[in-house]
């Protein structure tokens, strides 16, 4: 298992943008707090008790944030979608909440890619 297929816990806090508005400090005790109450999460801790997320772990967080932060649902709403077997956007009610958060990363994925398309015709 290398460290380079995972972040840490700052890593992935900054690229959530959980960040106190306050102090301006990264808020990694957010997802510490989540990962007690969401048994969907399970770091993988190396060396010094140190947590690294993989790819699948960030894309399960990045969800949690979305439903509890952008669709402000309660930890109990956001688990009982998370614990709903849907794991396809064509699953979806196209008015359903998952969906709403599925057509979001599409969009962001799609600027990135319209980015460095641009950047390869220069």
């Amino acid at each position: 298992m290398s460290k380079n297929n995972f972040i840490s816990i700052s890593e992935l806090a900054k690229k959530l943008n959980l960040i106190n508005k306050k102090s301006g400090k990264l808020s990694t005790h957010t997802i510490r707090f989540w990962e007690s109450q969401f048994s969907q999460l399970k770091p993988t801790i190396l060396s010094g008790n140190r947590r690294y997320y993989s790819n699948k772990d960030v894309k399960k967080i990045s969800l949690i944030k979305f439903l509890l932060k952008d669709q402000g649902l309660t930890i109990s709403g956001a688990k009982k979608v998370l614990n709903s077997n849907i794991n396809n956007l064509d699953d979806y009610n196209s008015s359903s909440i998952k969906a709403t958060y599925f057509k979001k990363e599409i969009k962001i994925k799609s600027k990135e890619l319209l980015k460095k398309i641009k950047g390869m015709k220069k």
